[in-house]
């Protein structure tokens, strides 16, 4: 609890233009960020080669970058730090398909390639459109499944980046 509070206090004291408060941040965050990092990379497809740091690093500058963001507690940081990773995945993913399709590729004959089909576990670009159109037909739906699956949220944690009561059902 006492962690939660000083993140926050952290987080609106940064955006209020203290510097220093950014420099406390990282060590609060630092093993949820590895957590949801890990969460994210265990249920990607295995083509993403990132490694966890890389992701928590990239995840980190994007979230600095943010400073006018109006963070409203712990879990809406982390809620931003799910969605700051998944589209860096899906970045990578769409430059990896980018590349797979001869972008800037040299050509070699058919019997220069190896063939090898690792089976993927989850396709990012697949996901990040599937929410994209859950969105578009109901946009909380969405937030909850993001902030669920990709930050790894709580019921309670969700409710209250949302603005709704735990005990309410979403049909």
């Amino acid at each position: 609890m006492a962690a939660t509070q000083e993140l926050t206090r952290n987080l609106i004291e940064w955006r209020n233009g203290n510097e220093a408060a950014i420099e406390k941040i990282l060590p609060i965050v630092y093993n949820e960020l590895r957590r949801t990092a890990r969460r994210t990379l265990r249920r990607e497809s295995s083509e993403i080669s990132i490694q966890t740091m890389e992701l928590i690093n990239e995840a980190y500058l994007k979230l600095v970058d943010q400073r006018e963001s109006d963070w409203q507690n712990r879990a809406h940081f982390f809620a931003v730090a799910a969605r700051v990773m998944r589209n860096l995945l899906v970045d990578r993913a769409r430059s990896r398909q980018y590349a797979k399709r001869g972008g800037g590729a040299k050509r070699v004959s058919a019997d220069e390639i190896m063939i090898a089909s690792p089976e993927k576990a989850v396709n990012v670009i697949d996901l990040h459109e599937a929410l994209t159109t859950l969105a578009e037909l109901d946009e909380r739906k969405s937030r909850i499944v993001e902030l669920r699956y990709f930050a790894g949220l709580t019921v309670e944690e969700t409710a209250e980046v949302i603005g709704i009561s735990s005990n309410r059902q979403t049909t």
